[in-house]
């Protein structure tokens, strides 16, 4: 296992002229979207060449690698550092989670993964080259504070989330779509936003509900035959699926969505209903907004964060305000609009 920094890189040693970031690093995963990755980082290494600017490009080898390096590259870094990932929403996941005690170090993003629900909640181009030249231009500027989550388990092991947690029905079948084979045949295939879909309809009728106890700043709320709770720093998960349509990273408050007491079938239609934001108009789904969050189950319920499995509930979760700094054009500023307001570029 390597985890040093000597692990395979690239070079660009050119003359600087990179304004408000002066030390810039990708961290690429080439597995993503079943390898079709490294295609997305030969375009935008391509485009790399006609920028003048020095950059190091290591690629990660194993899952987690993506956090051993980011972390790596935060101790040994200086201030205005930028580390891009490139991949999908689990690269982002780790990358974070190892510079998320770092705060001289800034974030960006590619997509090359399968859902890129981290581009749709902050404004990214689905295009790589369109993505690099956003950051490019943002690097430039001074990045966005966000609020991101942080997770206790049981066992006192923490993790923390940008984009959203779930436990339940969603954390199961985040599971199952990334220990399946079936995930790379979808995205052979170029629907790799169905694959979520396709476990969702599989796991419908076989999985039980289950009881689960919530308290939101202190005030506690039982539900009985809850498929899945998600407490959502952003709009987007699961490929596209718009659950929680008011959340943003950037207001000091997660949106919390519950489902429960559903028949099987009426989930399906209110799942339908998620990828425009409307499920939150059925009786059976309940909103809320809060800072900390706990979540306890009579039987132990799978936990995923950012789509990326890490246990079982009981659980607490406590809002770290404005504790990242990104790169994002979500709150553009008037000139950055008129610029870019004719631009096709978002999802």
């Amino acid at each position: 296992m390597r985890q040093s920094l000597s692990f395979r890189y690239t070079i660009r040693n050119l003359s600087s002229k990179v304004g408000y970031m002066n030390h810039i690093y990708f961290i690429v995963n080439p597995k993503a979207r079943n390898g079709y990755c490294m295609k997305t980082w030969k375009k935008i290494e391509d485009h790399l060449k006609g920028e003048n600017l020095t950059y190091l490009a290591f690629f990660t080898d194993y899952p987690g690698h993506a956090q051993v390096l980011s972390s790596q590259i935060a101790a040994k870094s200086q201030e205005n550092t930028l580390i891009i990932a490139v991949g999908g929403d689990g690269t982002m996941h780790e990358v974070m989670n190892g510079v998320v005690h770092d705060k001289h170090i800034t974030l960006g993003f590619i997509p090359g993964g399968s859902g890129n629900d981290f581009s749709r909640g902050y404004h990214i181009p689905a295009d790589p080259v369109e993505a690099l030249s956003c950051i490019l231009r943002l690097m430039k500027q001074k990045a966005s504070a966000i609020d991101i989550g942080k997770i206790t388990l049981q066992d006192a092991s923490k993790h923390y989330f940008i984009n959203n947690m779930g436990a339940g029905f969603d954390a199961i079948i985040s599971y199952e779509v990334n220990q399946s084979k079936m995930k790379a045949l979808f995205n052979k295939l170029s629907l790799g936003r169905l694959v979520y879909v396709y476990f969702l309809i599989k796991k419908l009728f076989t999985y039980k509900t289950s009881t689960i106890d919530i308290s939101i700043d202190g005030k506690k709320h039982i539900f009985d035959k809850t498929w899945f709770v998600t407490v959502s720093n952003q709009p987007y998960y699961g490929g596209g699926m718009k659950i929680a349509p008011a959340a943003e990273p950037d207001d000091g408050l997660f949106d919390i969505t519950v489902v429960h007491q559903l028949s099987r079938l009426k989930l399906l239609l209110v799942f339908i209903s998620v990828f425009w934001g409307k499920h939150i108009h059925f009786k059976e789904v309940k909103s809320f907004k809060g800072r900390v969050v706990s979540v306890h189950s009579p039987t132990s319920l799978h936990v995923h964060a950012d789509g990326e499995q890490i246990g079982y509930t009981p659980l607490n979760i406590d809002l770290q305000a404005k504790n990242l700094k990104v790169l994002t054009r979500r709150r553009k500023t008037e000139e950055v609009e008129l610029k870019e307001r004719d631009s096709n570029d978002f999802y």
